[in-house]
């Protein structure tokens, strides 16, 4: 082997770098709050909406969960605009995020509220709460400690994903990777860099994960 390594294109590069991170982190936040938050309604809809929304819902988590993310994301950046309904890179890529972190995270709240024991929700009825107050602090805050560790899985796997991305030009640390690539030909050192910085944001989000979880759910049992 006769390589010469030569980072220093690489890290002359840094600022383009820290920005094409950022964007990723940018988009990964957003795509899991608007995942969470799709993921939320669809379970409650799964649990316990009428037998029409309830289809929907399968229908919906069935369509997505059976196809490739690529191709979601090729339908909303390519497809759509056919039939008139056009958005930039970032919008496409994010809605393509959003969409496929709902239609999983809904299979993983959903088996959080139906595994809540029946006398819980029972003793909310009998404190004459509201079926919208029960499913909130009876059912789902429960529900989402006990899931927490999927759950998180599936943001961190969320934000890998987001590599995919760059397909569509949108801007995010693989496309900037794929810019310098093409600029100083230095392939090997640039992937080494880009790798290194998906593990740093993959151990950080986990870290961050792990702090929310012990000031949002490590109550004491009151007793």
């Amino acid at each position: 082997m006769n390589y010469s390594f030569q980072f220093g294109a690489v890290f002359a590069a840094w600022p383009l770098l820290l920005e094409g991170t950022w964007k990723t982190i940018e988009l990964s936040f957003l795509a899991m709050l608007g995942g969470l938050a799709v993921a939320i309604v669809c379970a409650w809809a799964k649990t316990g909406g009428p037998a029409p929304l309830r289809g929907l819902v399968n229908a919906y988590i069935e369509l997505i969960r059976n196809t490739p993310f690529l191709v979601q994301l090729f339908f909303f950046f390519f497809a759509l605009p056919a039939i008139g309904l056009r958005w930039s890179a970032h919008t496409a890529a994010l809605t393509a995020m959003v969409v496929n972190l709902g239609a999983y995270a809904t299979e993983i709240i959903r088996a959080g509220i139906e595994a809540i024991p029946k006398g819980q929700i029972e003793a909310g009825l009998a404190l004459n709460l509201k079926a919208h107050e029960i499913f909130r602090f009876v059912v789902l805050k429960p529900a989402l400690k006990a899931i927490y560790p999927a759950l998180t899985s599936q943001f961190i796997l969320l934000m890998l994903s987001s590599s995919v991305v760059s397909v569509i030009s949108a801007d995010d640390l693989t496309s900037v990777a794929s810019n310098l690539q093409s600029q100083t030909f230095r392939s090997f050192e640039i992937y080494i860099v880009v790798a290194a910085i998906y593990l740093a944001l993959a151990l950080s989000f986990s870290t961050l994960f792990r702090v929310v979880y012990r000031r949002t759910f490590n109550y004491p049992d009151r007793r």
